[in-house]
């Protein structure tokens, strides 16, 4: 069966913890069903309660002996109520702490705006040093934490709460800068995807318009991103970019600042906020991120009569 991410990041920490005795869990207060970490490593699990700032603190501090701590919370909680921890201990002071963050973008939906989070790449993408990834199905999610805990690096790892996702390459596959889900035809706009339900609606675009290319980027903090947007930039001129977050921080305004000889729009959620209750579909749905959108925002791009890569130095 296929895990979601939160729980394919569980399932990987865990085997990961049996090899390396350095391998440390915390979590804040996310409770729920029995954590598999705490099953087998009861003495290297913490849970530190409603205390999201202390919980990365603290983090920062094994790190500093020598753990390697990963630590959990809501991505709202994360990124927003513990942002100035975020800031010193991953930025900073360098720390190589993980933190993942479920629940973000709107994937907490009956929850409401509380548990809602559009703008955690803005936060974590402008703390300088941290690698930011949004990986898409199981493989991908196992290979960013075995990567995570081999770096000696701070990073921020965001994923929704219950939804799986089929895998775009099988596990074990070397994680790529870029990943080309769909190649498309020659002088089309190309999606690039960024997150789990982005990938979903271009995988859904590229189904009904198999003309489209479709890039799927799993790391997105400025680092990766400047390769990615050459790699990009060498096959394709208009890109749609799409993205479960605002446009105020977005991949999408990264890439169009890197990218100035291409043209860049987006598909991502708007300026309202979400005021009835729904599903996570019907929450993205009431910000106007659906498979329509995604289609709509492309075809502004055949508007336009440029079809040859672009440039950039």
């Amino acid at each position: 069966m296929t895990l979601s991410g939160r729980d394919a990041y569980r399932a990987a920490l865990t085997e990961l913890a049996a090899g390396d005795p350095a391998v440390v869990c915390i979590e804040a207060d996310l409770g729920g069903k029995r954590h598999p970490f705490a099953e087998a490593h009861p003495d290297r699990f913490f849970n530190v309660g409603i205390a999201e700032a202390a919980m990365i603190d603290m983090a920062a501090g094994l790190a500093a002996g020598g753990w390697k701590p990963f630590v959990s919370t809501f991505a709202p909680f994360a990124t927003l109520r513990a942002a100035e921890s975020f800031k010193l201990a991953l930025g900073y002071l360098g720390a190589p702490v993980t933190v993942v963050a479920p629940y973000a973008g709107v994937s907490g939906a009956w929850f409401g705006t509380t548990h809602h989070c559009l703008e955690d790449l803005a936060v974590a993408r402008a703390v300088p040093g941290v690698v930011v990834a949004a990986p898409y199905g199981e493989a991908e999610m196992r290979a960013v934490v075995t990567a995570a805990a081999a770096s000696g690096r701070p990073h921020y790892i965001r994923t929704g709460r219950n939804a799986a996702y089929d895998s775009l390459s099988p596990a074990g596959t070397a994680l790529q800068l870029v990943h080309w889900a769909n190649e498309g035809a020659s002088g089309e706009p190309c999606l690039v995807s960024v997150g789990e339900e982005a990938t979903r609606l271009c995988l859904e675009a590229t189904a009904h318009d198999p003309r489209l290319a479709h890039a799927h980027l799993c790391y997105v903090d400025n680092e990766h991103l400047a390769g990615a947007a050459k790699a990009l930039a060498a096959r394709h001129g208009r890109l749609t970019v799409v993205e479960e977050h605002r446009r105020a921080g977005s991949v999408a305004e990264a890439l169009a600042l890197l990218l100035p000889e291409c043209r860049v729009n987006s598909a991502c959620a708007d300026e309202r906020w979400p005021v009835e209750g729904g599903d996570h579909a019907q929450t993205m749905a009431q910000l106007g991120l659906t498979a329509t959108a995604v289609l709509d925002a492309a075809t502004q791009h055949r508007h336009h009569q440029e079809t040859a890569p672009c440039t950039s130095s």
